[in-house]
């Protein structure tokens, strides 16, 4: 009977939709996004609203690559890390904290980018288990302390299987959700939520940089 049902349970096909998208922001006024037109931006560990104690690193980890592909310079984050920890600076919510004046005197950076993951993680819907990643940015000039931009973007995973009846959707779901927890399918998740947010050419988001062949096209 287990043999079965192991072999019921493989042959079920797990469907993996991403959905969810950058969220535009209506009538974004890059006035003095142009005007500082950054060059460098130093990331800021993100602040974590999930229950989820990797959503931190998790969406830390992802953001340089939308950035310097987007034609910026982007601080080094082990190295922006270190730097915190040896000042004692080590929760986010104090670097965030941090007056801009001081930052800009520590990195040098032309601009910070201040994150906040308000959703990450997996979670078990009866038949399904659901991965999603939602975050939100801002970025503020160091030298003036004013906010140059700001977005939200959230991406998800859905795994289920329309076969094999209830039990089979069930018995899906729930080793999807142990595979997704033992894996951190969250990390694949937000990698697609902060290209999303911090790439440069979409409807509401940031503006080329310096680096890229289309700065200033935009």
């Amino acid at each position: 009977m287990m043999r079965r049902l192991l072999t019921y349970v493989a042959s079920l096909g797990i469907v993996m939709l991403f959905a969810g998208c950058a969220v535009p922001n209506k009538q974004v006024d890059y006035a003095a996004f142009k005007a500082s037109r950054p060059r460098s931006i130093l990331v800021l560990p993100p602040l974590n609203e999930s229950p989820d104690i990797k959503a931190t690193y998790g969406m830390l980890a992802q953001a340089t690559a939308p950035l310097a592909e987007s034609g910026y310079y982007v601080l080094p984050v082990a190295l922006v890390d270190e730097t915190f920890r040896q000042n004692g600076l080590t929760v986010p919510g104090d670097i965030h904290a941090t007056p801009v004046a001081k930052l800009r005197q520590i990195f040098g950076a032309d601009a910070a980018l201040y994150v906040t993951v308000a959703e990450y993680g997996s979670k078990y819907q009866v038949i399904s288990s659901v991965t999603r990643v939602a975050a939100s940015a801002k970025l503020v000039d160091l030298k003036t302390g004013d906010v140059l931009w700001n977005g939200t973007a959230v991406a998800a995973t859905d795994s289920s299987s329309s076969g094999g009846g209830l039990i089979g959707m069930l018995v899906n779901a729930a080793i999807t959700q142990a595979i997704n927890h033992s894996l951190d399918a969250s990390y694949k998740v937000a990698a697609t939520t902060s290209y999303r947010l911090l790439s440069a050419g979409q409807p509401g988001g940031i503006l080329y940089g310096p680096r890229s062949p289309k700065y200033q096209s935009d």
